[in-house]
């Protein structure tokens, strides 16, 4: 049958460069397709929100990329790179993600909530974890919600070819995790999206938002979204009615959001500027993720991490 040609050198062979955030925020269509991937993220909350909490503020979603990166790049031979407590914690803030004590706190809640657990023997401060079959079911769909928007974008077949080497994963989700600890429309995005990334599911409850908005509206000043009751929009999100009418109201203040009619009962707008805010930072991740999967799918063998992770 002579050499089969992998995904990974066809790839090589076609020479395709990643898209960066220019070509993606300058898409036409990226509103449709991100509108799409938005509805993708809404299914995978809805199927699991205790496991979707793990990205449910940017600062825990960049904790869960953190993590999984070094269970990823673990050495069975090696066990010093094993992903423990202590390292995590160390990881965490070599990378200004977060205090020791907030990952310390992170790594606990993921163990009680069965969405990581221990794998070997020793003391709790040097087991090895590793997160469950479910963790990674749930961000394989993550990352096929990515791809299949860059595919729309410029036409490419990066979901099938990862379809055909799952296993890719391991070398993929550490490069995505390095792409967007460097990233800075990730790290540190625009006021309103600041607003709402510290707010619990806050990435949720902007994904509803904007996916709730006809595409054709997206060139108005106030885009009309599909959410009239707050109360409703807060149940959904097992979120408490006072705490997000507190964070909308910070964020109307702003002039990012408001309301058609009246306040809280009518249909809620959002701001051009914050949706363009969105945008930018969707963009940036997608580009991320592009870049993660030129080099991952470039080459078929495992990079080495950066000196911090």
């Amino acid at each position: 049958m002579g050499n089969a040609i992998s995904p990974c050198e066809l790839i090589q062979g076609i020479g395709r460069s990643s898209l960066n955030l220019q070509d993606i925020a300058g898409h036409p269509a990226l509103h449709r397709y991100v509108q799409e991937q938005s509805q993708s993220l809404i299914r995978i909350y809805e199927e699991s929100p205790r496991l979707a909490s793990i990205f449910a503020t940017q600062q825990r979603w960049l904790l869960g990329h953190v993590g999984l990166a070094m269970h990823f790049r673990r050495d069975p031979n090696d066990r010093r790179k094993d992903l423990t407590v202590s390292r995590f914690i160390e990881v965490v803030h070599k990378n200004a993600v977060a205090s020791r004590n907030t990952a310390d706190a992170f790594i606990k809640e993921m163990l009680h909530y069965n969405i990581a657990e221990y794998v070997a023997g020793g003391d709790g401060r040097t087991h090895p974890l590793q997160p469950t079959a479910a963790t990674i079911e749930r961000f394989t769909g993550w990352v096929t919600a990515h791809l299949r928007t860059l595919d729309h974008i410029d036409g490419g077949n990066r979901l099938a070819r990862f379809l055909e080497r799952p296993d890719m994963l391991a070398t993929l989700q550490p490069l995505v995790a390095d792409g967007l600890l460097a990233s800075k429309p990730v790290r540190e995005p625009n006021q309103t999206f600041s607003l709402f990334i510290w707010l619990n599911n806050g990435g949720i409850v902007m994904d509803w938002l904007m996916s709730g908005i006809n595409p054709d509206h997206a060139g108005l000043e106030r885009i009309p979204t599909g959410v009239v009751s707050i109360g409703d929009f807060a149940k959904w999100l097992k979120l408490s009615r006072t705490h997000l009418s507190r964070k909308l109201r910070t964020a109307e203040e702003l002039g990012s959001i408001g309301w058609l009619g009246q306040r809280g009962n009518s249909v809620m707008w959002v701001s051009h500027g914050f949706y363009e805010e969105y945008m930018i930072v969707q963009a940036a991740k997608l580009a991320v993720v592009d870049s993660a999967f030129a080099a991952c799918f470039s080459t078929d063998r495992r990079v080495p991490p950066p000196p911090n992770l």
